[in-house]
């Protein structure tokens, strides 16, 4: 995972942007504004790429300290280019982190990736205060079966296509058909978030349920 996305992180921005028809800004800073979060809060962008969720927190949240995490250097060398200088390179399923030590955790592309989702879910619910939020942007399987084989047909065409256009080699974003194919639709997402101790869960569906845009707020203690 490491060497791939390593591979592909000088072009990761423009993957993401082209996948989603360039509406891929827009769902994050929707992710971003619709987050609500104390002053000064401190926010955790995991499976950061190149820190796109940083950098919208900075701007909409005035006096946010983000840390940008990922698996890959490769990825957070770009992210301290655009001038981000919180970068920790670690495991979501071992977040080098005290408990409760972030206002939200927003996750971009990252949930496919991880080895075992519920683990990762754990974990940032862990690192996450009482109230605080998790934000997340992935890709889904359709629940239609007939929209779920023909929106994984297009990933692997527009992936097959980009890597031969890009790297030279058809096989390069195919990745992400290939992570999606054993991966959840939203709602099953949603009632993961649920059994593990977040409420008012809240999900936008984008692509005909290919994409999805999740809130969920961790469970106060009482």
């Amino acid at each position: 995972m490491r060497a791939m996305f390593s591979t592909v992180a000088p072009r990761y921005d423009f993957i993401t942007r082209a996948f989603s028809y360039g509406m891929d800004r827009r769902w994050k800073r929707l992710g971003v504004e619709r987050a609500r979060l104390p002053r000064h809060p401190v926010v955790l962008d995991l499976a950061s790429g190149t820190g796109d969720f940083s950098l919208l927190a900075a701007r909409h949240h005035p006096g946010a300290r983000a840390v940008t995490v990922d698996l890959t250097e490769r990825m957070l060398q770009l992210a301290r280019r655009r001038g981000l200088p919180h970068t920790v390179c670690a495991d979501a399923g071992r977040l080098p982190f005290a408990s409760q030590s972030f206002d939200c955790v927003f996750i971009g592309y990252g949930l496919r990736n991880f080895p075992d989702l519920p683990l990762a879910v754990s974990e940032i619910q862990r690192v996450t205060r009482p109230g605080g939020l998790l934000v997340s942007l992935d890709f889904f399987l359709p629940a239609n079966p007939l929209l779920r084989r023909l929106y994984l047909g297009y990933l692997y065409a527009q992936g097959t296509f980009w890597g031969f256009v890009l790297h030279g080699r058809p096989r390069v974003y195919t990745y992400i058909p290939d992570s999606l194919r054993a991966f959840l639709s939203i709602d099953e997402f949603s009632s993961l978030l649920r059994r593990s101790g977040y409420a008012a869960v809240d999900a936008r569906r984008y692509i005909l349920g290919g994409i999805g845009l999740h809130w969920a707020a961790k469970r106060e203690i009482l």
